[in-house]
């Protein structure tokens, strides 16, 4: 799991905001939107994404609001992009 140095619990909820928001301008295919679904999407994508770094980099740590910003976006939408394929089609948010 990454740690975030420095971070705290507000900037958990303001990194998954932004990460989740510009997932959404990445993934729009059938995903929800909205603030608590952005935070939600991007939070769930900042742990999607440190287990990927870690399993890639071997880092535990990220460094920073960048570097935290960057893999949780990656992680997010990796997040959306899957929960587009489980969405029902005739569906749209």
């Amino acid at each position: 799991m990454p740690e975030f140095t420095g971070i705290g619990l507000i900037g958990w909820i303001i990194i998954g905001f932004l990460a989740g928001a510009l997932s959404g301008l990445v993934v729009r295919d059938r995903t929800p939107g909205g603030c608590l679904a952005n935070i939600l999407i991007g939070i769930l994508g900042g742990v999607v994404g440190g287990l990927i770094a870690n399993a890639l980099f071997k880092q535990s740590e990220v460094a920073g609001w960048i570097g935290a910003l960057v893999v949780a976006f990656i992680g997010a939408v990796i997040v959306r992009w899957l929960l587009a394929l489980v969405a029902p089609k005739d569906r749209h948010y």
